[in-house]
């Protein structure tokens, strides 16, 4: 299926000319620290629960807190999305082999949505509201212009888990446009599903979480939801069939019981036709000359 944005399509440059995956791994060599115990676990829940009907399972690729490489003038330059979605991309690299790191100009494809979740130490920056970098030999330019300027991703999301609040950006005209959200959610027509807050409990934890939806305004479930679903639907089919089966046997028998009953009727009614063949012999009649 195609790229819903075909301008954030990449040329793909020949591997052997280019560093690929395997020469730019995903190691962390920042020093703001490692994110907390939230940050891996929404994650992972909003991975969990990317369905669109437009990809096929086998043409989606999500990432937590890896390596972005976005620049071959700086191949080295890299920025760390605390989760992003490709669509359009082979779910494995070279669909064989899980991702070390992702390399826009080594796999032809950005991003399509990235989120990023809030915290003290990077709020700011993923914001924008950090003052803006010149782009030269020295200095990488912030997490706001890679996203908006130079891979071009249609939508940035940031949620802050603090204050329980949804912002969202889309790409027009070649800069983000902040999306009014009066429910807290976002509707993405391009992959025809929407990112709202689910208030429920996940990882045994009741609280507001970043969830998706379908057109209907359904919740997309987990893998672990969909295999509960599947199983409580096999209950279901096999509740049935014992239902179905045990009527079948209540008729069976109650055809049985028919059956027998008519028999004992047509018995006793032979034996009071005999014993009124008696009663006409007893008086000197014979039974014959009453038979029609």
């Amino acid at each position: 299926m195609l790229n819903p944005c075909p301008e954030i399509l990449l040329p793909i440059i020949a591997q052997k000319k280019h560093p690929t995956m395997y020469d730019l791994p995903s190691e962390y060599v920042g020093d703001a620290g490692m994110p907390d115990e939230f940050h891996p676990v929404q994650s992972f829940f909003l991975s969990t629960t990317f369905q669109t009907p437009r990809y096929s399972a086998e043409e989606i690729f999500t990432a937590t807190d890896i390596n972005l490489y976005y620049t071959l003038d700086h191949p080295l330059w890299y920025k760390r999305p605390d989760w992003m979605g490709v669509v359009g991309v082979s779910r494995f690299y070279g669909g064989v082999d899980l991702r070390a790191s992702y390399v826009t100009w080594d796999e032809g494809v950005n991003p399509f949505i990235i989120v990023e979740l809030l915290s003290l130490g990077t709020e700011k920056e993923d914001l924008g509201e950090t003052t803006r970098s010149p782009v030269n030999e020295q200095t990488p330019p912030r997490k706001w212009q890679v996203y908006e300027q130079i891979l071009k991703i249609p939508y940035y999301v940031v949620f802050s888990k603090s204050e329980e609040s949804l912002r969202a950006f889309r790409l027009v005209e070649g800069s983000y446009r902040e999306i009014e959200l009066p429910d807290a959610r976002l509707w993405i027509p391009e992959l025809e599903i929407g990112l709202g807050l689910w208030d429920g409990e996940h990882y045994g934890l009741r609280r507001l979480w970043l969830r998706w939806y379908d057109a209907e305004g359904n919740w997309l479930p987990t893998d672990a939801e969909r295999e509960q679903r599947k199983t409580e639907l096999e209950r279901q089919r096999a509740e049935l069939e014992r239902q179905r089966a045990e009527q079948e046997s209540q008729r069976a028998e109650q055809e049985s019981q028919r059956a027998e009953q008519e028999s004992q009727r047509a018995e006793q009614a032979e034996r009071k036709l005999e014993i009124l063949r008696e009663q006409l012999r007893a008086i000197g009649l014979s039974p014959e000359d009453f038979s029609s």
